[in-house]
């Protein structure tokens, strides 16, 4: 049978999916990716990638999400599932939430955010910035498997790597921002500049500042801990379920289609 090329990103305490798995490293014109590892979910072909790198070494604004993204591009895949943990800036959300984001903003200030610096000058539809045929199944395989999944939320990725402020958490809130992340937009513009299917499904592991009094590290690892057999289990379960070949009827696969000046 046809295998689907499908890749998971890990993040914050998902550093590893894979038992014995195959290792790849891959070369790009912007760098080497992390080790990959290769294994099989059902019938489909999976690779996995550490965002941090597989020790958790490299912060958020300096990963390479450029070498990343190529790298799985490079490699065949066509859709991503990427895990991040976040704050919640909404008082409905709580820690150990299951979120999967509608929409993002965008406030990160240093990162190279697109592949194409150069002519033709190309612009991107973001209308729906996260792939809706990846998050149907996430929702809809969420619910099944009976998992508290939230299913819509804006995302606000900042800069990092330090926290953000009160004040800055209470501007994010009036302007009705959901969570907060310092990695799920970044992946989502370049995978789509690649014509390929991205999606976020993130946990709460914290409070953002100000709803709480202090956030730290320890924190968020120990919340990891606890949420993330219920979310390797939601991949599991959304790659199976997934068809074998795209549909075609998101606009990841065809974004490139008349986005460019010529």
């Amino acid at each position: 049978m046809e295998k689907t090329r499908i890749a998971v990103i890990g993040g914050t305490g998902f550093e590893r999916f894979f038992k014995n798995a195959e290792q790849l490293r891959l070369g790009t014109p912007y760098g080497i990716a992390p080790t990959v590892s290769m294994g099989k979910i059902g019938d489909k072909e999976v690779m996995f990638l550490p965002r941090h790198g597989p020790d958790h070494s490299v912060p958020p604004h300096r990963i390479n999400y450029k070498a990343n993204i190529y790298a799985l591009r490079k490699a065949g895949v066509e859709r991503i599932f990427a895990v991040n943990a976040v704050g919640a800036i909404n008082r409905d959300f709580k820690p150990g939430d299951i979120v999967v984001p509608h929409d993002f903003v965008d406030f990160t200030k240093l990162r190279s955010t697109t592949f194409y610096d150069e002519a033709p000058v190309t612009h991107i539809d973001v209308s729906k910035p996260y792939c809706p045929e990846i998050r149907r199944q996430l929702i809809d395989d969420g619910k099944k498997t009976g998992l508290p999944v939230r299913d819509k939320a804006v995302l606000v990725c900042t800069e990092g790597p330090r926290f953000e402020t009160p004040a800055e958490i209470e501007m994010f809130r009036r302007l009705d921002f959901d969570i907060v992340g310092m990695t799920g937009t970044t992946e989502a513009v370049l995978a789509r500049e690649l014509e390929m299917c991205y999606a976020n499904v993130c946990f709460v592991s914290n409070m953002a500042a100000g709803i709480q009094e202090k956030l730290t590290p320890l924190e968020v690892s120990e919340i990891s801990n606890r949420i993330t057999p219920r979310m390797q289990q939601l991949l599991i379960e959304t790659i199976k379920a997934l068809p074998v070949k795209r549909k075609g009827n998101c606009p990841c696969a065809h974004a490139l289609r008349n986005s460019r000046f010529q």
